[in-house]
């Protein structure tokens, strides 16, 4: 399987999504729009991941539309999609959602529950990493997924191929370092109080990577 992955920053990379890849033998290309300005084409695809970025979904870039575009294609030709942050807010306007400010601004770690027995083997709350300052609305083909304390709507999943997450479980140690390192006046603001050393001293839970793996085989394998 060819799983084309769209980056759209340097500093967030697709940690154990890659993990996964590589353990289930499949083949992975990364495409970065924001500077070369190259999306994967729909034949070429057979699994999309779209990553986070500090740009709005609501931003008038060209490839931010396009990348819709190929949301809404693959779609229909039944591709696996997973979108993590930017990318989740991505399949949600695809898909006639808003993507609005966030009353609260959540940046840092912070709990997840889950929402739907749709997946089996998630467990019922988990520890995220979360950083962004918008919020999606659940699409009408969607099921809501997951929720935090302070916002209703942060995972999605629509029939068993598509899932949206506004927080990160891919992050591995190495990742979160990196975005702490270059982003970190971003944390400013945020409900979660937590300084860049309150975020680096934090281990990153080792069931993350787990569930990572349990979702990106749902959609996967369609069942």
């Amino acid at each position: 399987m060819r799983i084309n992955i769209i980056q759209h920053t340097p500093n967030e990379r697709p940690g154990s999504i890659l993990d996964w890849a590589h353990d289930r033998n499949h083949d992975v290309y990364i495409y970065h729009p924001y500077q070369f300005g190259y999306l994967p084409k729909v034949d070429e695809t057979d699994m999309l991941v779209i990553m986070g970025g500090p740009m709005s979904v609501n931003d008038d870039v060209y490839w931010i539309e396009f990348e819709r575009d190929l949301i809404k294609e693959l779609a229909q030709r039944d591709v696996p999609i997973f979108g993590a942050c930017f990318g989740a807010q991505q399949l949600s306007k695809a898909f006639g959602g808003k993507i609005t400010d966030s009353p609260v601004k959540e940046v840092g770690w912070a709990p997840v529950y889950l929402k739907s027995d749709v997946i089996d083997g998630i467990p019922a709350e988990l520890t995220a990493m979360h950083w962004h300052g918008e919020t999606f609305e659940i699409p009408d083909n969607a099921e809501l997924l997951f929720s935090s304390e302070l916002l209703a709507n942060q995972g999605f999943v629509i029939g068993h191929r598509i899932v949206g997450l506004q927080f990160h479980f891919e992050l591995q140690t190495d990742n979160v370092r990196e975005i702490v390192t270059n982003d970190f006046n971003y944390i400013d603001g945020s409900v979660f109080k937590q300084t860049k050393e309150d975020i680096l001293a934090r281990e990153v839970p080792k069931e993350n990577k787990d569930v990572m793996y349990t979702i990106l085989d749902f959609i996967s394998e369609g069942k």
